[in-house]
């Protein structure tokens, strides 16, 4: 057990090995799949697989599934950008505001399921466009908390 009680210095960000090209590839890829499902929710009309003409439960939940496989992608793709550094604050806010924004979606698409919505149960849900908002503003949180996840590294002045 370490007793000297002065916080470890972080590592020199030039002799940083470089991230993880596996690790980005693969938060690369699961977030465009994530996208895929997301589109496929929607706009089905897009495949040619729109068969009702209002949205439906079924349409909301793909669309807020790949929405989350979205923010589960692009979490791991930037978290390997931080490779081998100690993350910001930025970073970490960035982290909870991608969560929060993801919560925030669900619970917006999802409203006259759970209850909160102007249709609840046993009447046919309806995807207003309160709801529509409510999707967007979550969606806008999990935008920026992406952006505050970047690893901004600070140029080394030559002398």
């Amino acid at each position: 057990m370490n007793t000297d009680s002065t916080p470890s210095p972080l590592p020199e960000s030039s002799l940083q090995d470089p991230p993880s090209r596996m690790r980005v590839r693969f938060g690369l890829v699961i977030t465009v799949l994530g996208f895929f499902i997301f589109v496929v929710g929607a706009k089905p009309a897009w495949f040619g697989w729109d068969n009702s003409p209002v949205v439906g439960f079924i349409q909301v939940a793909v669309l807020l599934v790949g929405l989350g496989i979205v923010c589960v992608g692009g979490y791991l793709g930037l978290l390997a950008l931080w490779k081998g550094q100690e993350r910001t604050i930025a970073a970490d806010i960035g982290m909870r505001l991608v969560a929060t924004g993801y919560v925030v979606s669900v619970f917006a698409g999802m409203a006259d399921v759970f209850g909160m919505g102007t249709q609840t149960l046993p009447d046919v849900p309806f995807f207003g466009p309160l709801q529509a908002r409510g999707i967007v503003i979550g969606q806008a949180l999990v935008a920026l908390g992406f952006l505050l996840m970047i690893p901004f590294r600070m140029k080394q002045k030559e002398q």
